[in-house]
């Protein structure tokens, strides 16, 4: 990430066969005692009540198996600790493996992750986390079905409350259907001890994240945070009518007419919206497609890819992460991208950023794109 890193260890290969042969000898095993950390019920503002945290930075977040978030979490830079357990059930005692697996308690696994945002941001972790859920399900996640797996993102102050309501409506948008849970944590206790940490324990332990993706988040520099998408009368104060067209009702530009399709100078392109880096000319290629064409993003995740079956056309439209800027479409089985895969991006929703400008204008971090 942007913001200064620790290193984390991310465990390895993940398989199917050791959760089956787990849930056998956990369901054997309870106990869990409520947390020091979450203090008595106070309300909020809308009336619900929520249990607060005492410590200001830390989110809780319900994912399918909490294996697998934990290990996402631990794996970014600038998480401080992660900690499994079950949150926001219906029944009063406490909650431990054997009850809750019954289906009947309304407790959802859960993640407490406690983060310095000095280095990583609230954002960056809960885009990380709508990147390798499927928030399109309900009780469910990978393999795992039962109401213990539903999905779910809980605050336990009013600035994270704002900050995963904004998350949430970007990631709202890019689905049909949405079934994550987002509200305040009402309870929570941490699950038992052979649950902590373990895939470090057991790196063959059964896991519904692919282990590519947690590689992802464990070597990110950009961090979605510090490129926060403006108000919307800011953005049509900010684009002229051409670039709020393009961006944020989804049109094109005419081929061969944008400022950028035939330009390889050395630098970044950003978000026209918030600045985010998203493409670097060590990655631009010659296309007689009339757009600027990449071969991929600076870093994956920087770009979200979403069905576009628009205009009596399936494609695959490209959208920024932290703006939600609509930006092109990518295909692949291109004939003349070097991998195959070209990134069709609008100049439109870019700003270039020339490579002797990049440390004054806050990309320095980003500069060593160019020394391969």
């Amino acid at each position: 990430m942007r913001r200064k890193a620790l290193p984390f260890l991310l465990a390895a290969t993940l398989a199917l066969g050791g959760y089956a042969a787990f849930q056998q000898i956990a369901s054997k095993e309870s106990g869990a005692r409520k947390t020091d950390s979450i203090e008595q019920p106070s309300n909020m503002e809308d009336g619900k009540t929520m249990y607060r945290d005492t410590t200001e930075n830390v989110i809780y977040l319900a994912g399918g198996c909490f294996w697998g978030i934990e290990q996402l979490m631990q794996s970014i830079p600038g998480v401080l600790d992660a900690q499994n357990g079950y949150a926001n059930g219906t029944c009063e005692a406490d909650a431990n493996y054997s009850t809750v697996c019954k289906g009947n308690t309304g407790f959802r696994e859960t993640v407490r992750v406690e983060y310095d945002p000095d280095q990583v941001s609230l954002d960056a972790l809960l885009l990380a986390y709508f990147y390798v859920i499927d928030p399109t399900v309900e009780n469910r996640q990978g393999n795992d079905r039962g109401s213990q797996y539903q999905t779910g993102v809980y605050y336990t102050n009013d600035k994270a409350k704002e900050t995963v309501e904004r998350i949430a409506e970007i990631e709202r948008g890019h689905n049909e259907s949405f079934f994550v849970e987002i509200g305040p944590l009402r309870n929570y206790f941490p699950a038992e001890e052979y649950h902590q940490d373990y895939l470090a324990k057991d790196p063959g332990g059964y896991c519904h994240i692919p282990k590519a993706e947690m590689e992802l988040f464990s070597k990110l520099r950009i961090d979605p945070g510090d490129y926060r998408k403006p108000a919307a009368e800011s953005i049509r104060d900010k684009l002229t009518a051409e670039q709020y067209r393009i961006t944020q009702e989804n049109g094109t530009e005419r081929p061969f007419t944008g400022e950028f399709w035939n330009q390889f100078e050395k630098g970044i392109y950003v978000d026209i919206v918030t600045g985010e880096p998203l493409f670097s000319s060590t990655d631009k290629f010659e296309s007689g497609c009339g757009w600027p064409a990449f071969t991929k993003p600076i870093e994956k995740p920087a770009v979200v890819e979403l069905e576009d079956n628009s205009l009596g056309m399936r494609r695959t439209e490209v959208r920024s992460r932290a703006g939600d800027s609509h930006l092109g479409h990518v295909f692949t089985n291109d004939p003349e991208s070097p991998n195959g895969v070209r990134y069709c991006i609008n100049s439109a929703s870019l700003r270039f950023v020339p490579y002797a400008k990049m440390e004054t204008e806050g990309y320095g971090y980003l500069l060593d794109l160019f020394d391969k």
